[in-house]
């Protein structure tokens, strides 16, 4: 368990940093539009979550979440083609979802939520669309960050019981279904490289099995649809099929069990650095969450079991220099947070929980010396600060880790 001390520690540096977060003035434009003030990978709503988590959880001030808040909100909100889980209205959506203890914003929390019901409900008949054509499968269409895994998430975080949530889940039943006439590789198969479009380097496109782009995430949110009112034999029968794949690619070794990022026909499977986008704390946490929905606990033990074996190994640790969530610590941290808090079994969840301060001591020390480090979430100090505060407060008052497919 964490010390006392340690975890004062952890909170006054916790709030040194939210100190230097707080003016929504430290994000300026980029080129790319990353840090767009509605976008949840790099701009003001997802610092937003830091402010709105340290607020709720009784941590943090709120009048500067909603100084975040209001940031985040500040221009026309796009509820176009690039509107996506991580931009835009869906973005704002769960950033006012997860804003609900805090009061207020009724009226934007309603027309967003209706416009990504919208926005869902069109991409969802272009996907039955594509699927009735027996045409392959596309990254953007389903994945966590794209695609509609994403806008998934949001719907059966804030509505579980909408219409709009049990046609998600019955779309990603139907992402096991064959298509095309390639019948070697699954219909998840996606024809393109790792950025979802074409590539020389993979000339046979790829399966994608990381958290991030590919089908751990789909793993993640079957399981949470059965465990939250749908269990359907049809999402049965899916998340099996899709667990039984994943097996088929899992490797055992004195290093503990691990997945490859992705798997390509002609190349040798490696292991992945241990970040929650393409490596084991990710997609483990997606098998543990399946073990759960299928009543499996081989499954949830060999789930557990791997993220136990990368915690208790410095070097993999060691390959993660920085401090995000999607590539670094924080993003080791936060799923392992949840791995332990979910383990049913007593003993394995004493053995996780014991690596956790140990852990928590290294994303303190990087993130302590990163002081240049970019704010945004995806990749600098806001969710470095959010596993951190996971970490050291022992939970989540948000569930603000529900887009990372993690809760």
């Amino acid at each position: 368990m964490t010390t006392p001390t340690t975890t004062g520690n952890h909170l006054d540096l916790l709030g040194a940093v939210c100190a230097r977060l707080a003016s929504p003035s430290i994000v300026g434009p980029s080129p790319d539009g990353r840090t767009r003030p509605q976008s949840l990978a790099g701009g003001a709503a997802g610092i937003a979550l830091l402010h709105i988590e340290r607020a709720v959880s009784g941590h943090g001030d709120e009048a500067t979440a909603h100084h975040w808040i209001r940031a985040a909100a500040n221009e026309p909100v796009s509820i176009g083609r690039n509107s996506d889980p991580f931009h835009g209205a869906p973005a704002l959506a769960f950033m006012l979802h997860t804003a609900h203890p805090l009061g207020g914003y009724h009226r934007a929390r309603a027309s967003l939520n209706d416009a990504t019901i919208t926005l869902t409900r069109q991409r969802l008949a272009a996907a039955h669309a594509r699927i009735d054509r027996r045409e392959p499968l596309t990254m953007y269409e389903f994945d966590l960050v794209h695609g509609l895994t994403g806008l998934g998430l949001y719907h059966l975080h804030a509505h579980p019981d909408h219409p709009v949530s049990h046609d998600l889940a019955s779309y990603l039943t139907r992402i096991t279904e064959p298509v095309g006439d390639n019948a070697a590789q699954p219909p998840w198969w996606l024809p393109s490289g790792l950025g979802g479009t074409p590539d020389p380097d993979f000339p046979h496109g790829h399966g994608n099995i990381g958290m991030a782009h590919g089908i751990s995430a789909v793993i993640a949110l079957l399981a949470y649809a059965i465990l939250h009112g749908h269990d359907t034999p049809a999402a049965r029968n899916a998340l099996a099929a899709l667990c039984d794949w994943t097996d088929h690619h899992r490797h055992d070794d004195p290093a503990g069990s691990w997945w490859p990022g992705y798997v390509t026909p002609d190349t040798t499977p490696r292991r992945h650095r241990p970040s929650w986008c393409y490596g084991t704390p990710g997609i483990a946490r997606a098998q543990q969450l399946g073990g759960l929905a299928l009543h499996d606990e081989a499954r949830q033990q060999q789930a557990e079991n791997a993220m136990l074996a990368v915690l208790r190994d410095t070097t993999q640790r060691d390959r993660l220099p920085e401090i995000g969530l999607c590539h670094g610590k924080a993003g080791l941290v936060q799923s392992a947070c949840r791995i332990a808090a979910t383990s049913t079994d007593p003993q394995r969840s004493a053995q996780l929980t014991a690596e956790l301060p140990g852990l928590a001591a290294e994303l303190a020390s990087q993130l302590a010396a990163d002081t240049q480090r970019s704010a945004e979430l995806m990749d600098g100090t806001a969710g470095a600060a959010l596993a951190l505060h996971t970490a050291a407060t022992g939970t989540s008052a948000t569930s603000w880790d529900a887009f990372l497919a993690l809760t």
